[in-house]
């Protein structure tokens, strides 16, 4: 499913009334019917104790006002705020402005001294709509917006918002020093990008698309890059497995992780891989830490010793040359989970990041090894999937955690243009970038995911996609999405949180037949 920024829905509104000749009055008609209609089903017995509309200044209240007349002709209870003074509106918002200020229903101006008495009658009313402000909004809520959004997240009472929860950027997610946490947003033609992106899905709520009319033909020539996975895309991702394949076919993933003491992740990487489908999985690690791997691996993987250095419990730098043979026809590597960070280990990881002709992910400690030196990127041989989490994407970024969770999608967009790699930002609504500008957003996966050993069964998932001849892009998407929706199972079997990295990948085959079928 695509997803607009702002400048892109502007675009797509202005083309259809300038160059299709749709007027803006019959999109906001459209807009407000389907705010309408979306309400009545989702909010029955709330429309019957009374709804509140509460509208701002912009054509964000002249969708409300829509909604206001439609409600009105229905017989259902109804009062209309409006946040301004009735010199503000223009254009289309005031003509619907003027329809319903001949209906016979309550409208009132709240201004700032009102704003006090106004908030104490909020509990008289089952349902609030939010139609205060749009897309548009840049500048911080201030004044008695911010009050009136502050009392309706304080009242506890069911609320829907009109095209985006008012207060919240729709290109970055973020509140605008405050924003409404809608139960419902019921946004027009496409979803926007703060829609999806964290924070802002959590203040979106359950998300409804509605047709304004806006010409298919109009969206299809638009350049937008981004999208919000769904179920229907990743199935359409997915590469029919032939009848006749056998473990040849399959592709052969080579896990390149693991040291003394951090043997769990080279483990827990390479049954990502194997139940992700690829036909061999092997564990190269370090010879001191293959007993303990060798113990907790499933037993259809196979394990290849690399020589190590006693004093680190890590590779030494005799590990390259007994890989350079071994990788040959292989199909993919997954790299880092707990290699460690020696002199050795850094050595090894940096000539594989370089030189190794095979698809790759990189992750966990390999990240912290090339976040010293991004440019060895640009000597690749093949591509390349990162996976960092924020704190490893701010070693990469040289910036700080809370920089990258205030600009998620432009710091994994810019990593992945400037690095020629696909990245796969990790976190609530993980980013997938490709360095065309494309990207795509995870709905899956919950809180109960924040538990160690999460990233390393995902990157072998997607290392084990690679090995299958997945496109990094691909198998990014794939593997990112399967992730979540195995931990949205286990939420909803197991509990909200303590299960475990194993317990996601034994449930993928359940998962992989809900998307391929049997």
């Amino acid at each position: 499913m695509k997803a607009v920024n702002t400048s892109q829905m502007q675009r797509l509104d202005r083309e259809a009334i300038e160059d299709y000749g749709i007027a803006g009055l019959i999109l906001m008609e459209n807009a407000g019917t389907g705010v309408f209609e979306a309400i009545q089903r989702h909010y029955p017995s709330e429309l019957k104790k009374g709804t509140l509309i509460v509208a701002g200044p912009g054509n964000n209240g002249g969708d409300g006002f829509v909604v206001a007349r439609k409600l009105h002709q229905k017989g259902y209870p109804l009062e209309v705020w409006i946040l301004s003074s009735r010199e503000k509106f223009k254009g289309d918002a005031l003509v619907n402005l003027k329809i319903i200020e001949k209906l016979d229903l309550t409208i009132r101006y709240i201004l700032d001294e009102d704003v006090a008495s106004a908030t104490k009658e909020l509990n008289r009313f089952g349902l609030i709509i939010d139609a205060i402000f749009g897309t548009g909004l840049k500048r911080p809520v201030e004044g008695r917006f911010k009050a009136i959004i502050n009392a309706i997240n304080e009242a506890q009472i069911a609320t829907a918002s009109v095209d985006i929860p008012s207060g919240l950027s729709s290109d970055t997610g973020l509140p605008l020093g405050t924003a409404v946490k809608a139960d419902l947003t019921i946004t027009m033609a496409l979803p926007k990008i703060g829609h999806i992106l964290s924070p802002g899905a959590f203040y979106t709520g359950e998300l409804e698309i509605v047709d304004i009319g806006i010409p298919v033909k109009a969206i299809k020539d638009a350049d937008i890059k981004g999208e919000l996975l769904d179920k229907d895309t990743i199935k359409g991702l997915m590469k029919e497995r032939p009848p006749w394949g056998h473990k040849g076919t399959f592709g052969h993933a080579v896990i390149v992780a693991g040291s003394r003491g951090k043997t769990g992740a080279a483990a827990l990487a390479a049954h990502g891989a194997l139940r992700a489908g690829s036909g061999l999985v092997t564990v190269a690690s370090p010879k001191c830490a293959q007993d303990t791997i060798s113990k907790i691996i499933p037993p259809e993987v196979m394990t290849l010793w690399l020589s190590d250095a006693a004093q680190t419990g890590e590779v030494s730098e005799k590990a390259r040359d007994e890989l350079i043979e071994f990788l040959e026809k292989k199909k993919s590597v997954v790299l880092g989970p707990g290699i460690g960070l020696s002199l050795a280990s850094k050595e090894l990881q940096k000539w594989l990041i370089t030189e190794c002709r095979l698809p790759m992910v990189i992750d966990a400690d390999a990240l912290t090894t090339l976040s010293e030196d991004l440019s060895i990127l640009k000597e690749k041989k093949a591509p390349r999937v990162l996976t960092p989490h924020p704190g490893e994407m701010a070693r990469l970024m040289g910036c700080s955690t809370s920089e990258v969770q205030e600009n998620r999608l432009h710091m994994a967009t810019s990593l992945s243009k400037d690095t020629d790699s696909i990245v796969v930002l990790k976190g609530a609504r993980t980013i997938i970038a490709e360095p065309s500008g494309r990207f795509s957003v995870n709905p899956t996966g919950n809180s109960g995911m924040g538990q160690g050993g999460m990233g390393d069964a995902l990157s072998g998932i997607i290392g084990g996609l690679l090995a299958q001849g997945y496109t990094p892009y691909d198998a990014a998407r794939i593997g990112v999405y399967v992730h979540g929706l195995c931990a949205d199972i286990l939420k909803k079997v197991k509990g909200p949180f303590g299960f475990t990295a194993t317990e996601l990948c034994e449930i993928l085959p359940t998962v992989w037949k809900q998307l391929v079928g049997c």
